[in-house]
């Protein structure tokens, strides 16, 4: 049945505070993404230096999870709220998505529709992670990196070869505009240029690296990533248009929240998106007393996950009650 969107909960909040957080900043946008290519390069020079011991496997290990979480960046720049400058936006949007895998027209459409149908089944939201009834098998396995090449037929790299061989895919069909798919297949096959040269790299120099600092960082390396976009939404309700009960904020240590760019405050960010990520803190610190409970890590998170998707995978109409403070 479809549902007939009517205009989403917004919790009260200071017309004044509110604009005071919804300021850019190039300097704060810069300083992470300064920090973020500081720890990544760093990583990466350690897999280099330690090559061909056990240490290497380690710090590619680093490596690739600091990587896979160039989608933070993808995210915030693709909202346009990581940088004042729109240049600057777009100049990080495009490298963060060839880094997540993300081809950069297609995600910025359906990530548009993502905010407007958030977990809807009809209108359907493209990016519901954990769909019902629950694949129990299918949802474990995204947590082993190399299970990728197992789910490939439903892959995100599968899903770019076909725009860039010219194929249209139902979600280019239903969020892309007809004008702007062209732009999708040639930014597509811009990515499969880059894989292609990475490749031809490898097998010329007669070293490894070149595929393992860029084409394949994402298969063996996103645990981290996963783990933390996996709370945003696993477990609740569906086809609602209040996010206090479809979308999870979760308390995460600085070292994480910074990998994850405060993502972790995600009711905030979904009810105002147009807030910068760093000044969802003291977003939350104004509304939390209309919030739902959070919960503490990554840890306090999956308790309530867990449970919940075991039950959905038999009962796909199960969802979390959510606590909501009664209004004022």
């Amino acid at each position: 049945m479809k549902i007939e969107l009517t205009e989403w909960y917004k919790c009260k909040i200071d017309k004044k505070e509110f604009k005071k957080l919804c300021k850019k900043s190039d300097l704060q946008g810069f300083k992470h993404v300064t920090i973020y290519f500081i720890l990544l390069i760093f990583s990466g020079y350690l897999g280099y230096i330690t090559w061909g011991t056990w240490w290497s496997v380690l710090f590619f290990f680093i490596y690739g999870n600091i990587w896979s979480c160039s989608n933070s960046i993808w995210h915030e720049t693709g909202h346009r709220t990581a940088f004042k400058s729109n240049f600057w936006n777009n100049f990080f949007y495009y490298i963060s998505s060839f880094m997540s895998e993300f081809e950069p027209i297609r995600w910025r459409y359906s990530h548009f529709r993502h905010h407007t149908y958030t977990i809807f089944n009809d209108p359907l939201d493209y990016e519901i992670q954990v769909k019902k009834p629950t694949d129990l098998l299918m949802f474990f396995l995204t947590f082993i990196p190399p299970s990728t090449i197992l789910l490939f037929k439903n892959s995100l790299q599968l899903e770019t070869i076909k725009h860039s061989f010219g194929i249209t895919t139902d979600v280019m069909k239903v969020c892309i505009p007809e004008k702007e798919r062209s732009k999708c297949r040639w930014s597509a096959r811009s990515h499969m240029l880059i894989w292609l040269v990475t490749i031809i790299s490898s097998i010329y120099f007669y070293t490894w690296l070149p595929i393992l600092y860029i084409l394949v960082p994402n298969f063996y390396g996103r645990l981290l990533i996963i783990c933390m976009a996996n709370t945003q939404h696993a477990g609740l309700e569906e086809d609602i248009k209040d996010h206090r009960r479809s979308t999870r904020t979760v308390y995460l240590n600085p070292f994480f929240s910074f990998l994850y760019w405060h993502m972790e405050y995600h009711i905030e960010h979904h009810m105002f998106p147009q807030v910068p990520s760093y000044n969802l803190p003291k977003l939350h610190a104004l509304v939390k007393d209309q919030m739902p409970p959070v919960r503490k890590g990554l840890w306090g998170a999956y308790k309530e996950i867990i449970p919940a998707l075991i039950k959905q995978s038999k009962n796909a109409n199960y969802k979390i009650k959510v606590e909501i403070p009664a209004e004022v």
